[in-house]
């Protein structure tokens, strides 16, 4: 039986991805804990807490997800917003791509039914990554406050973001602990909290908040998958008192 190898091409950005992903996870093999994993855990959790209903909704930092289409494909009008260009090789009609700077752009007040915040707050200000040029240090606490004014009085925010001793591993994100959490999640009640941690096997396994929030975080400025923190889920509302 003749066997025949055909050829399997992929687009430019998913071979770099690929080929970035494996070369580190082989460097990392004998080194211990690494971030490989996360997005499991913060995409089925936004996908699983994203509540039923229909209105307007804001995936902030939507590229390389498709949050939004879960979201839109539940009933939302969509607004994904993204500081970089491009789009999915999906259409949906009820998903708008926006480029645009969460700390310049307007939306009307009490406007979004549901605001999925996953893993790009902590981000925001940090000069030298996404195109940004300005430090701005606390640009995390200035999107929440404005997020939170967008968000509708009954709204909900899904939020996922690093977590451990507070820390600034620039220019890649910052990490919550029990110093800068508070101030990140002043304005909102929280509903539901999840923490997960890595264990020994180097496989996410949910903790309790003090465990998570005492993780000591180390960052490799060349390589993100050589980063170390807990992470942090949570399900927000308007502190409407």
């Amino acid at each position: 039986m003749t066997r025949i190898n055909v050829p399997v091409y992929l687009p430019n950005w998913l071979y770099r991805g690929l080929r970035f992903a494996w070369h580190a996870i082989r460097r990392n093999s004998d080194k211990g804990l690494n971030l490989l994993g996360d997005r499991d855990i913060e995409w089925s959790f936004v996908a699983a807490h994203i509540p039923p209903g229909r209105g307007p909704a804001l995936d902030f930092g939507s590229g390389g997800t498709y949050l939004s289409l879960i979201a839109a494909q539940m009933g939302y009008d969509v607004v994904a917003l993204d500081l970089q260009p491009g789009k999915p090789a999906w259409f949906h009609p009820q998903v708008s791509f926006v480029q645009g700077d969460i700390l310049q752009i307007e939306f009307p007040e009490n406007h979004f039914e549901l605001v999925i915040n996953c893993s790009t707050v902590e981000h925001v200000g940090l000069a030298g990554r996404f195109s940004v040029s300005t430090e701005q240090p606390d640009g995390d606490l200035e999107a929440m406050s404005r997020l939170c004014r967008f968000l509708k009085a009954d709204g909900v925010m899904l939020l996922t973001i690093p977590c451990g001793r507070d820390a600034v591993c620039r220019p890649w994100h910052r990490v919550y602990g029990e110093k800068r959490l508070p101030l990140l999640l002043r304005g909102f009640c929280v509903d539901h909290q999840t923490y997960w941690v890595k264990n020994s096997e180097n496989r996410w396994i949910a903790a309790d908040r003090e465990a998570a929030l005492s993780v000591e975080p180390s960052t490799d400025r060349r390589e993100p998958f050589r980063s170390v923190y807990a992470l942090g889920c949570f399900v927000l509302r308007k502190n409407n008192g």
